[in-house]
């Protein structure tokens, strides 16, 4: 059983900058490809960015392709999503997750083990 534990987040002015941080425990995540959602209330959750075991393939949305960057450490046992250049839109509960397919391309559905989500307000 792995568990999720989210770290960061909060408010921040537009064209601020966050990183948020998603440690697991219960087993190693070096053989998972992790990824970053978030959801806003109404809508579905939204895939944000992905990341594969050993980081040499990343997938990203649009709307944050050249924002933020999703990375890992597998010796931390650790992901994180950098958001730069933050606007009022990226406001959203973000959440991290993992699963055991090998694409940057999973959807949410498939992804088997899911953080607690945080919040992150970008004010105009």
């Amino acid at each position: 059983q792995v568990q999720l534990v989210q770290s960061g987040g909060g408010l921040v002015q537009t064209g601020g900058s966050l990183t948020l941080s998603c440690a697991a425990s219960g087993r190693t995540l070096s053989s998972y490809t992790m990824g970053w959602f978030r959801q806003t209330p109404g809508k579905e959750r939204e895939f944000v960015a992905a990341i594969n075991w050993n980081g040499v393939n990343t997938n990203y949305a649009g709307s944050v392709k050249g924002r933020f960057t999703i990375s890992r450490d597998n010796v931390k046992n650790t992901a994180y999503l950098q958001m730069n250049s933050l606007k009022p839109e990226d406001t959203a509960v973000y959440y991290c997750a993992a699963t055991r397919r090998s694409s940057v391309y999973t959807p949410a559905h498939e992804y088997e083990y899911w953080g607690q989500g945080t919040q992150v307000t970008v004010s105009s």
